[in-house]
């Protein structure tokens, strides 16, 4: 499965700092009974690999890491089964090492700039990072106008009441939320957000 197929199957994906000890299986059947399959977790925790083990075993789950910086947690992300690799930004050496291994990626960019170095690696998709904080959806605009073929998932600011507007653009594909769980959260109030965002799509 490529990077744009993933970033096709849900207009939010969400995007999980996941601590301590908790049943992520049962988080990650939550949001794919809801209709976001797609899931990052983030490698800022230590449960975040074992996080990404038990949701990949969920049937439906698209299981993501975020917040890889280097090639060692890349291998560590792979082993633990994800299914795409999210970094916060882009670097020539992680790039060549996510093109080794042959799994979906999609690197962090926020100036033209990083996008012609991405373009130069072959890249075409890519987070827009951190979205609202380098300028929202007038700085994506124009960034956009130069690179037609382009296509992001701005994430880092996003809110409910905001994620419409961006995904109104032509360049984004879809956009990565926080707000979707924070820790302690029941289920139902999970299932029900997740629910509001998957309708986004329609």
């Amino acid at each position: 499965m490529n990077i744009d197929e993933i970033m096709r199957m849900s207009p939010v994906i969400p995007v999980l700092v996941l601590d301590g000890e908790g049943d992520w299986a049962e988080l990650a059947e939550t949001f794919v009974g809801a209709g976001l399959r797609v899931l990052e977790v983030t490698l800022r925790t230590p449960s975040a690999l074992d996080a990404v083990r038990q949701m990949s075993s969920v049937p439906g789950a698209v299981v993501g890491a975020g917040t890889v910086l280097n090639e060692r947690q890349l291998d560590e992300a792979t082993e633990a089964g994800a299914q795409f690799i999210v970094a916060p930004g882009l670097t020539e050496p992680l790039s060549r090492a996510v093109g080794r291994s042959g799994i979906a990626y999609l690197p962090g960019v926020a100036t033209a700039g990083d996008i012609m170095r991405g373009l130069d690696l072959g890249l075409d998709r890519f987070k827009f990072f951190p979205a609202e904080a380098s300028g929202g959806i007038a700085a994506l605009k124009a960034l956009a106008g130069p690179f037609g073929n382009i296509r992001f998932c701005p994430t880092g600011g996003i809110t409910p009441d905001s994620a419409a507007d961006w995904l109104a653009l032509d360049a984004v594909l879809c956009v990565g939320g926080s707000w979707l769980y924070k820790t302690g959260d029941s289920m139902d109030a999970v299932a029900a957000r997740a629910r509001a965002a998957a309708a986004l799509a329609g």
